[in-house]
């Protein structure tokens, strides 16, 4: 069995599309060039752009206050990594129990309506703020007063039920027929939503979660609004005792840094996701 090699006609074909491509990435490249060279030389010879880079742009004082701002920032690291399986957890919960059919759970279900209606009405904000001053005010006796455990039982609560929605349309994207098929396999209701409808239903809302999760990097910001010494309140402490807003651009860049893979992860994962059910249509 000899080796299929392609036509001359074929590696003429080949040719052209790598030259268009070199072409349109070539014109890509120039275009970005000069449309970001533009606007930057715009910038730097306005009147006003000295002024503008003492005050957001200083080297020195970017120097001065990374160690304290990088120390905030394993705060907001760490609220984001301890609040996130839970708001996985309770959202999973919640759409489950707005899911059940039961007339004995009927309660239930309408207690996580009323709880998803609730909470994306309020902003996360002013939900940070109630809870970080008013759990404490009550002085109940065996739990914590601290604002950051507060502050981060706000997010969890305040995503839980973003988090909910997403697992929600996620299951109601998964056909009928396939309760169905698990009816007619002797499943429960219960055990088909387990081992047949959610498994499947997660696979289809990681990218939307993720997206959830990058705003929630950016929201443990929040916490700086109620004397939690992060990132955020360092850079502004700093700022105000020195006069100069630049550990607040230090704080973006370290935001960015975080959000920035994940951001590609949910276009990656959204692509694969894509070419699987395109693959799977055929």
């Amino acid at each position: 069995m000899t080796d299929w090699t392609p036509s001359a006609h074929e590696v003429e074909r080949r040719q052209i599309r790598n030259s268009q491509r070199r072409r349109t990435v070539l014109q890509a490249t120039v275009v970005t060039v000069v449309v970001f060279g533009v606007l930057t030389a715009v910038v730097v010879r306005s009147p006003g752009w000295p002024r503008v880079h003492e005050t957001f742009f200083s080297g020195y004082h970017a120097r001065h206050s990374f160690h304290e701002i990088l120390k905030g920032f394993w705060v907001n690291v760490r609220l984001f990594l301890i609040c996130e399986p839970c708001i996985l957890v309770l959202g999973l919960a919640v759409a489950l129990a707005r899911q059940a059919r039961s007339a004995w759970l009927v309660p239930l279900r309408l207690v996580a309506v009323v709880y998803t209606d609730i909470m994306r009405g309020v902003p996360t904000l002013l939900l940070v703020i109630l809870l970080a001053f008013g759990m404490p005010a009550l002085q109940l006796q065996g739990i914590p007063n601290s604002p950051l455990f507060w502050s981060g039982v706000a997010l969890i609560v305040s995503y839980g039920a973003y988090v909910a929605e997403v697992f929600r349309a996620g299951i109601d994207s998964i056909h009928p027929s396939q309760m169905n098929s698990a009816a007619a396999l002797g499943l429960s209701r219960a055990q088909a939503m387990r081992h047949v409808v959610v498994p499947q239903a997660v696979r289809r809302v990681v990218p939307p979660l993720l997206n959830d999760f990058v705003s929630l990097q950016k929201d443990t910001a929040l916490v700086s609004s109620v004397g939690v010494f992060d990132a955020v309140f360092s850079a502004t402490d700093y700022g105000n005792f020195n006069f100069n807003f630049t550990p607040l651009v230090v704080v973006a860049g370290f935001f960015v840094v975080c959000t920035v893979p994940l951001a590609r992860l949910c276009d990656w994962l959204q692509r694969r996701w894509t070419e699987r059910e395109r693959a799977g249509a055929l």
